[in-house]
């Protein structure tokens, strides 16, 4: 397997995130990146570490230039603020977002970024760009092996900060791009349909919203039961889409404490639905983040069990770009990145 890696997801370094209104450490943290990569590098994967440049008409294809310009302007607008936080966080939501465009830092935060869990800090905006840098590169290359005739093969994007949170024009969840949605829309300028599918602990809200309307790109989640888990107002299974992607959007939310076996059940209606679409390229949003030790806590697949997930996707004979979404440090945490591609790979043989 092919892991797309940078460095500079490092300046990027949140320091607490608000749970249950009580600030705690924030785990999304440089060090789950290096446990990622060491564990891809000791397993004998080809590690690329790659100059992620990103140009901003790639980012402009998703997120709205109000929010780009707000990204990267809003720390240093935020330390001329008497008295401010050192990390931007809002305390102030607008009840509903058709209203006017605030001028001040405060209001911006406030529209900007749903939550307090995607605070900003000096080099996030700079990690960000980075971040979705490395699932373009790991899409191009998956395009490339398309394009010359090389048939389905894979690459996978250890992204730090995450993504499919990230909306058009907000953050939320730790994070701010949506690297997913952005390489899908640079794949779309090449091939027909693409289909996301995302296992992630929590639902892809972001990459959800973003193409919620749209025929040409299939948006599949399986994720915790929202009904009483982040991110709570979407992910439910009456979301199927709207106007043109009504039927495009397929949610499976699990019972809490959901282990290997209701996982892999859901798996497979999933899949069935991407066959079904027909698409030219998958995308899987990998979050490592259901596994039973993860301190989010919120399903219970073991590290076996993303192997076989792993197997289950790949015996799908489509092109496959993996994108690193959540999976929080625990001992396991690089073990079940390994054992993801091992299935992975072994369901390709």
């Amino acid at each position: 397997m092919r892991v797309f890696y940078s460095d500079v997801h490092a300046t990027h370094e949140p320091q607490n995130f608000l749970v249950s209104g009580a600030p705690q450490p924030n785990p999304e943290v440089a060090a789950r990146a290096e446990a990622l990569l060491s564990a891809a590098t000791a397993a004998g994967h080809n590690t690329l570490r790659v100059d992620a440049e990103t140009d901003l008409s790639d980012l402009a294809a998703i997120h709205t230039p109000e929010y780009l310009q707000f990204l990267a302007g809003i720390f240093e607008r935020w330390q001329r603020i008497e008295g401010a936080s050192a990390e931007v966080v809002p305390n102030i939501h607008p009840n509903w977002r058709d209203g006017r465009y605030p001028a001040s830092a405060v209001g911006q935060a406030g529209y900007h970024m749903a939550d307090t869990a995607c605070p900003i800090s000096a080099g996030t905006w700079v990690a960000a760009k980075a971040s979705a840098g490395l699932a373009l590169a790991a899409a191009k290359a998956v395009f490339e092996d398309l394009d010359e005739g090389r048939g389905a093969s894979a690459a996978y994007a250890l992204c730090r900060p995450p993504g499919h949170h990230a909306f058009t024009d907000m953050a939320g969840g730790f994070c701010y791009l949506n690297n997913v949605a952005i390489a899908t829309q640079w794949l779309r300028r090449h091939v027909a349909r693409v289909a996301v599918l995302d296992v992630d602990l929590h639902h892809g809200n972001g990459t959800q919203g973003i193409f919620y309307g749209r025929a040409d790109v299939l948006t599949v989640s399986l994720h915790a039961d929202p009904v009483r888990f982040y991110p709570f107002f979407w992910g439910h299974a009456d979301e199927r889409g709207q106007g043109p992607g009504l039927g495009y959007n397929l949610n499976l939310p699990l019972p809490r404490g959901s282990g290997d076996r209701p996982f892999l059940e859901a798996l497979e209606k999933a899949l069935a639905r991407v066959e079904s679409f027909a698409p030219q390229v998958l995308i899987v949003a990998l979050g490592l983040d259901a596994h039973e030790g993860d301190p989010l806590a919120g399903l219970a697949v073991t590290t076996d069990g993303f192997a076989r997930i792993g197997a289950a996707i790949a015996r799908l004979p489509l092109p496959t770009l993996l994108v690193q979404e959540g999976g929080y440090l625990t001992a396991a945490l690089g073990e079940n990145l390994v054992s993801f591609l091992k299935g992975f790979e072994d369901g390709r043989r």
